[in-house]
């Protein structure tokens, strides 16, 4: 092997070492950051999205309670329609029926 061939393979060497201690860093990093501060983050996170979705069932609670409120209220108004539909037929016939005995009447007189 003649000195440029020893010192190619020497440097090939050295930076497959470089790269596998970067790569072996990097997992360290990685792995130990996880088992820290991230870990306390995460529980912070999972108590807020545990928070939230607690809200959010209670306002779906909420809204389907008002909405059997709602939908009770318009049966009662639409009850209410109908009978004074039938309370207003009733008056117009009855006018009708007032008005042909007042026509009757001025035609006898």
């Amino acid at each position: 092997m003649n000195r440029i061939q020893l010192i190619l393979v020497t440097a090939v060497i050295l930076l497959l070492a470089f790269a596998l201690g970067w790569f072996t860093y990097w997992l360290m990093h990685r792995f130990s950051r996880m088992a820290g501060g991230d870990i306390a983050e995460m529980d912070l996170l999972a108590q807020s999205l545990h928070a939230a979705e607690e809200a959010r069932d209670q306002a779906i609670l909420y809204l389907e309670q008002r909405e059997a409120e709602l939908m009770d209220q318009i049966a009662q108004t639409e009850a209410r329609l109908s009978a004074a539909l039938e309370n207003l037929q009733d008056a117009r016939r009855e006018v009708d029926n007032l008005g042909d005995q007042f026509a009757r009447i001025k035609v006898k007189n």
